[in-house]
């Protein structure tokens, strides 16, 4: 016969219906968050994972900020930038422990109503750059099995090695220090996730270009993978392109840093660059592959972080409170950045006479990216510059 195993004195749960998610509200069922007002008929999946995700205590947050800086404020302060969305300044309602209510109703200023159309969030993050640097390494193990390498001009190999991996400098630079200094001053998740999106864009390509440069070194008999940072210390030729990417990531103001980065800085320099001189002048040597690492780079900003940075400023600029202020604070950093873009474009102009078979004219390439500015500055309803004309 054998006896049961003596009983553990455990202290068992038991359930009062305190605990949280316990209590139902009347709309415990629904399907649909019903804290924001979607941009369209219906929320999207990008919305219910992205709006206000970053608390806003103007709208609820009862207590105010859980965290706060040296100087007293609290989160994500508007003033952080010079321009404004209608309702910035509006009074916060009085938070403390135990106020309890609802600030003003969603939204509670007109920050919130940015959506980005790119509609992006982590998975959308994850899977486009996967696919990216999929298909570049795909090129790249093409263009090695099929000795594509031993067809570049000799000429053209020095122009790899100093000039295109020189910009990976920029992206490198300006991916870490402007967009995601940028998308922490932000006041919205909308901003947060566009902007964060962006910088890792940057960085990709950064990482590209490197990635690109150590294949090169073990690929072509010669090839110096360390010519790039001679070129960025010291090359005449980059010192404009060195000292404006330097200067953009020194600005304070966060809208001042994104506009212009995205509306002055890459078309007038960026797309100047990868498009008027890379892109144009490597088939001509007989190099197919490197279009490709650059095109990836010029796609992420054309298509993706312009199409984003023109719906959050367009919003600014017709704004139904702040609009005439906000045209005219970006009119000032047009005249500030313009002339710092156009002498950085300028100082690069040397370059285009290195390889052998040569792209278009310089002046025609600066042409075409002054066209493209100047039709971006007409869809936020802003005036080119004078300054244009240098």
């Amino acid at each position: 016969m054998t006896t049961a195993p003596p009983e553990r004195s455990v202290p068992k749960p038991v359930f009062t219906d305190a605990e949280a998610g316990a209590k139902e509200f009347p709309d415990s069922s629904a399907r649909r968050f019903n804290y924001y007002t979607p941009a369209k008929r219906k929320q999207s999946h990008y919305e219910d994972v992205t709006v206000e995700v970053q608390p806003d205590p103007r709208h609820y947050l009862s207590q105010g900020w859980l965290y706060g800086f040296s100087d007293g404020r609290g989160g994500y302060p508007l003033d952080w930038t010079l321009l404004k969305a209608w309702g910035s300044d509006r009074p916060e309602p009085e938070r403390f422990p135990g106020s309890g209510g609802k600030g003003y109703d969603w939204p509670a200023h007109g920050w919130h109503e940015f959506r980005d159309p790119n509609e992006e969030w982590e998975l959308t993050l994850y899977r486009y750059n996967a696919n990216v640097v999929r298909q570049l390494n795909q090129n790249v193990d093409n263009a090695r099995q099929s000795k594509a390498f031993e067809q570049w001009n000799p000429n053209w190999v020095r122009f790899v090695e100093h000039n295109v991996g020189a910009w990976m400098h920029v992206d490198h630079g300006l991916g870490l220090y402007l967009y995601a200094n940028a998308n922490r001053r932000a006041p919205t998740n909308m901003h947060n996730n566009a902007i964060s999106v962006n910088s890792m864009h940057r960085i990709r390509a950064a990482q590209d270009l490197a990635l690109y440069n150590l294949t090169l070194s073990e690929e072509i008999n010669g090839f110096d993978g360390a010519g790039h940072i001679e070129t960025w210390n010291s090359d005449p030729a980059w010192q404009g392109v060195r000292e404006t990417a330097e200067q953009l990531t020194a600005i304070d103001d966060w809208c001042e840093a994104i506009f212009a980065a995205n509306f002055v800085f890459e078309p007038l320099v960026g797309e100047l660059f990868r498009s008027q001189l890379v892109q144009h002048a490597a088939p001509r040597n007989g190099d197919f592959v490197t279009p490709t690492i650059v095109g990836a780079a010029e796609y992420d900003f054309a298509e993706r972080d312009l199409r984003y940075t023109i719906a959050m400023f367009h919003l600014l600029t017709h704004d139904r409170e702040f609009a005439a202020h906000n045209q005219e604070i970006m009119q000032q950093w047009l005249a500030t950045w313009v002339p710092r873009a156009i002498t950085a474009a300028r100082t690069l102009q040397p370059i285009w006479s290195q390889p052998d078979a040569k792209p278009p004219r310089f002046e025609d390439g600066l042409d075409a990216a002054k066209h493209r500015f100047r039709g971006i500055m007409a869809d936020l309803g802003l005036e080119a510059p004078k300054e244009l004309a240098q």
